[in-house]
């Protein structure tokens, strides 16, 4: 069952974390110059997140060069310029943080030739590199935008080597229009779909698995998601999240359902069966949240 309603239901309803270990967070990644979706997208799950302490970095800025109508990223057609010392402070707070699993996405940069690919490179090197230095076992995951579906531009990211590779399709295609008018949803499902099986040929028996995620709540049939969950596990996708959208700003898309927990109960169920190897489901299940679980 999904219900209508304006006001949030108690499920939906996220409690604070811990102020001074939050506070810390915020601290390092502030001394360093760094960006998070955490703080950007206004993450209902950033008290918990940044307490643990685990954060996901947003790179190339904090401009998006699309509109999407879910996100409250500042969006613009001048992005600033790209910081070439990102890679080597994200490398330096994964070391402050303690960080063993490390989420790296970043806005769209559409202006850009490559969309911004060899700066995901250069991030997952400097991860790599204190691998090498401390002996620790980091692991990285990363979420990417559709590099306007160049292969090129995607294997430039996979073959720096991260654990896990994440494109979001965030909705279903009727709904393309509105919540991503930028974006096509064949063109992120071929993305992931290049990706799945660059992963089964050249994982060399580790970890590197795809990886997508939606949101529900912007109107959508359940018939809708499921049909999402079977052009997934055609495309070889290994995991998927699928989380309550939740209106992050007055600008934003407003939330048309907030979805009870046993419909997430039924995703997760139908698309395991379907033989999806992990469905993270759940109100407040975002790409990264928790995302050390999906290794």
């Amino acid at each position: 069952m999904v219900v209508n309603r304006r006001r949030l239901p108690e499920w939906a309803r996220k409690k604070l974390g811990n102020p001074g270990a939050l506070h810390h967070t915020k601290k390092i990644l502030r001394e360093r110059n760094l960006n998070t979706v955490c703080e950007s997208a206004r993450c209902p799950n950033i008290g918990e997140c940044f307490t643990k302490p685990t954060a996901t970095f947003l790179i190339l800025g904090a401009v998006c060069t699309r509109s999407c109508g879910f996100c409250s990223v500042d969006k613009g057609r001048t992005p600033e310029s790209v910081d070439v010392n990102e890679p080597d402070n994200i490398a330096g707070a994964v070391v402050e943080l303690e960080l063993a699993h490390v989420v790296l996405t970043s806005v769209t940069r559409d202006d850009l030739v490559d969309g911004g690919a060899g700066h995901f490179a250069a991030a997952i090197r400097a991860i790599k590199e204190i691998n090498s230095a401390t002996g620790r076992r980091i692991t990285i995951e990363v979420l990417i935008p559709d590099f306007k579906g160049v292969k090129k531009d995607l294997y430039t990211v996979l073959e720096a080597g991260p654990d896990i590779f994440n494109h979001n399709l965030e909705t279903v295609p009727s709904l393309y229009s509105v919540v991503r008018p930028e974006a096509d949803y064949i063109r992120s499902l071929s993305v992931i779909e290049m990706a799945s099986k660059y992963c089964s040929v050249n994982g060399n028996g580790q970890s590197l698995k795809s990886k997508s995620g939606i949101m529900v709540g912007f109107g959508e049939s359940v018939q809708e998601v499921k049909r999402v969950l079977k052009d997934l596990h055609s495309a070889g996708c290994k995991s998927v999240t699928i989380g309550q959208y939740l209106q992050p700003t007055r600008r934003s898309l407003p939330v048309k359902e907030y979805v009870e927990p046993e419909v997430f109960k039924e995703y997760e169920e139908f698309g395991l069966a379907l033989g999806i190897e992990k469905v993270y489901s759940g109100t407040f299940v975002r790409s990264s949240y928790n995302a050390e679980l999906h290794l």
